[in-house]
């Protein structure tokens, strides 16, 4: 449907390197958009840059440490100077303390998480909303890619699932705070997908076990969340705001 197209959209992607981001950045451009993928690997996206441009996208890779606020405006500076204001920001960086409990990690191993996963999707959302502001811009749009475990998990998950918890937190007070700015902010939720962050479990002996505790009996595929991704970034969402997106395979119905 053309309300699911991109055309004219530019939109900034966080921790584009692997895993989410990096397939997001190509369904993204296939549908139209200017992709700016931002990571602190830039080998890694200027590979993902290349590959989008040859299929006929238009993307540029930037150097970004998402902990870092300097990092974060010059990313954001850079997209807009290449292809214009900003209209949708994906904040997808995240990072996983290994299979430890809160007895197992250190203050080390918190700090790296939530900084990671939450509080630069704070930063990355005040810069963003500062911008929109100052360009004067009829509104914005903010997808934060948060993850089943903000309600379900298993022993092993912390500090992740706190992160992950906190930042489907965040997407409600922001959308509530950022609607005078007319800046919509919604929530994608993945389901397990085999990604870096979940090869420890999904490749372990209990993954025939895990597996068979979701609805569908499988784990999700990359492909799987491209049609909600659409659905968040494109206008076909225009009256969303708030919203957790859940992409489970029925996984937290089995919770109930």
């Amino acid at each position: 449907m053309e309300t699911f197209r991109l055309e004219n959209k530019n939109i900034v992607i966080t921790g584009a390197s692997s895993g989410f981001g990096h397939h997001f950045s190509a369904v993204l451009a296939k549908a139209g958009a200017r992709v700016v993928l931002g990571a602190r690997r830039i080998d890694k996206i200027e590979a993902r840059v290349a590959e989008i441009r040859a299929a006929g996208g238009e993307a540029l890779g930037v150097t970004l440490d998402v902990r870092n606020n300097d990092s974060i405006n010059n990313f954001l500076e850079r997209a807009e100077q290449a292809f214009g204001p900003i209209d949708v920001v994906i904040n997808n960086a995240g990072v996983q303390a290994g299979a430890k409990t809160y007895m197992m990690i250190d203050a080390a191993d918190w700090d790296f998480v939530m900084e990671t996963n939450l509080k630069s999707a704070w930063l990355m959302a005040k810069a963003y909303t500062e911008r929109v502001v100052k360009n004067a811009q009829p509104g914005g749009n903010i997808i934060n890619i948060s993850s089943i475990t903000d309600t379900r998990t298993i022993k092993g998950q912390f500090p992740y699932a706190v992160s992950k918890g906190a930042l489907t937190r965040m997407t409600e007070v922001l959308a509530l705070e950022a609607a005078k700015y007319r800046i919509r902010v919604n929530a994608l939720a993945p389901g397990y997908i085999l990604t870096d962050v979940s090869r420890l479990l999904l490749e372990s002996d209990h993954a025939a076990e895990f597996i068979n505790g979701i609805p569908m009996r499988r784990v999700g595929e990359f492909s799987d969340l491209d049609g909600p991704l659409l659905l968040l970034a494109s206008d076909a969402s225009s009256y969303m705001t708030g919203s957790v997106l859940v992409v489970d395979g029925g996984h937290i119905c089995a919770s109930l």
